[in-house]
């Protein structure tokens, strides 16, 4: 018995037959044949193996993945997506739009930490006396020296479109107080990019000259940096959307109003 196991275990390793004793052939005399038992594997079996094998082949030739590759595909395309610099540079990289919303939304809380502290929304600023409103058309000194001659002054240029030049105005006149150098670079660079860039939305208009002296002082920005720039802006407003504001009807309806109301009158 112990023979016939071993002659069979060692068949089985080199994948021979072996002859099981006992089975007899009926076309034969009993005991001059026996059957062989292969332990091979079948022609079918390897030819089944091989076709799997060249199917498989055939999917990724002709761009199809295997279903347990399909995941890592997947995910190796959501992962392609967080880079908004991708290879083709294209705009509809899934976190362009994130970064893009993200950088305004950023732009936006610094614009509103760039207002300056003392001025007011145009829209909420308080009733003026009767004196002041005079006053403002003595000169533009003293309506631009009055914080409620300026939201006054504001709200007019909104109206034509050019409040971006008041802004900005306001935005340097507080920039010059700055002591601090982190955050005397950190507001130049937002002020450059709010309204001195010209992919800005609230550029304001600036000479050569004075756009060459702003790009100089940005590489080592103090709170001087726009010295020019600002007056150029208040002269802008002084000659031009002064006159219009004191010949404007907002002007004279407000001094008409005030003047109704005055013990005086």
């Amino acid at each position: 018995m112990w023979h016939r196991v071993r002659r069979l275990l060692q068949a089985c390793r080199h994948g021979e037959g072996y002859q099981v004793p006992g089975a007899y052939d009926n076309n034969h005399e009993e005991g001059t044949a026996q059957d062989t038992v292969s332990f091979q594997p079948m022609g079918s079996e390897r030819m089944e193996m091989r076709k799997r094998q060249m199917s498989v082949q055939q999917e990724t030739l002709a761009g199809g993945v295997a279903p347990a590759q399909q995941d890592q595909q997947g995910q190796g395309n959501r992962a392609s997506n967080a880079c908004c610099f991708c290879w083709c540079c294209c705009c509809s990289c899934s976190c362009l739009t994130v970064r893009n919303e993200d950088r305004e939304e950023r732009n936006r809380r610094a614009s509103h930490d760039v207002k300056p502290e003392g001025s007011t929304d145009c829209d909420d600023s308080p009733m003026p006396t009767l004196e002041e409103v005079q006053c403002w058309g003595q000169s533009f000194d003293k309506l631009m020296d009055c914080p409620v001659g300026r939201s006054a002054f504001r709200q007019f240029l909104r109206t034509e479109f050019s409040e971006e030049n008041m802004l900005f105005w306001l935005a340097c006149d507080e920039f010059c107080k700055e002591t601090n150098k982190s955050t005397i670079e950190e507001r130049a660079r937002l002020i450059y990019e709010d309204y001195i860039s010209i992919l800005s939305p609230k550029e304001v208009s600036l000479d050569s000259r004075v756009r060459e002296v702003i790009n100089r002082n940005m590489l080592e920005p103090n709170s001087h940096t726009f010295d020019d720039a600002q007056l150029q802006i208040y002269t802008l407003m002084q000659r031009d959307s002064y006159p219009r504001y004191m010949n404007s009807q907002a002007y004279k309806n407000l001094l008409n109003t005030l003047s109704e109301q005055s013990p005086e009158s």
